[in-house]
């Protein structure tokens, strides 16, 4: 890889832990401890938030029109997302060993810590588990399309890529046949080295 882009993508690491950090000094100030996969309010802050909370029956109330209308959509597509998750973890769970290609924990990326929070009734509760699974389903898909990538056609797009996964800024240039042909087992090499896990931090896990 080129050493400016090296340097680029160590700064970007930097500046990831950077924030992580300011996100646990934040943790700390609302007195919560989310330690070892599991959360913990002190007991003065969960009568504070239960203050919050909306019974059901006054959340149905005020709910908008549309937001009524589009949950049946909305919860249609649980099934499709069942499906897909399924499907990605059989391919995985199949391939990768032959790969040599270290698998994923699939529960290190679904975190359901929401149900925890005392201001959310059931309604609000269930919606947020639908969100973290959707959510985190996305990027367990994305990490393991990001590592098949590389195994199988690490190369740059001609152009931008929005969002693109974290192993794409090592991929070889576009038309660069030569470092291609070069750097595919060196590539390939580098996923059989991996963690059985990556990215998710120690202290967000599922609950």
């Amino acid at each position: 890889m080129d050493p400016r882009i090296s340097t680029l993508i160590a700064r970007i690491e930097q500046i990831e832990e950077e924030i992580e950090e300011e996100l646990r000094r934040r943790r700390i100030q609302l007195h919560a401890d989310f330690e070892h996969r599991r959360v913990a309010f002190e007991r003065h802050l969960v009568v504070q938030q239960r203050q919050f909370r909306r019974g059901v029956l006054q959340y149905l109330r005020s709910a908008e029109l549309r937001n009524v209308a589009t949950a049946p959509f909305i919860y249609l597509v649980f099934f499709p997302l069942l499906l897909l998750d399924l499907a990605i973890t059989l391919y995985q769970f199949v391939c990768f060993p032959l790969y040599r290609v270290a698998r994923l924990h699939r529960a290190d990326y679904f975190v359901f810590d929401r149900t925890h929070l005392a201001y959310l009734n059931v309604i609000e509760k269930v919606n947020c588990a639908y969100c973290s699974y959707a959510n985190g389903l996305a990027t367990y898909l994305r990490e393991i399309a990001g590592r098949t990538e590389q195994y199988w056609c690490p190369i740059k797009h001609s152009r931008r890529v929005l969002a693109a996964h974290p192993y794409y800024n090592a991929f070889v240039d576009f038309g660069d046949a030569e470092d291609y042909r070069r750097q595919l087992q060196e590539l390939r090499e580098e996923l059989r080295k991996l963690a059985a896990a990556r990215s998710p931090g120690d202290d967000t896990g599922p609950l």
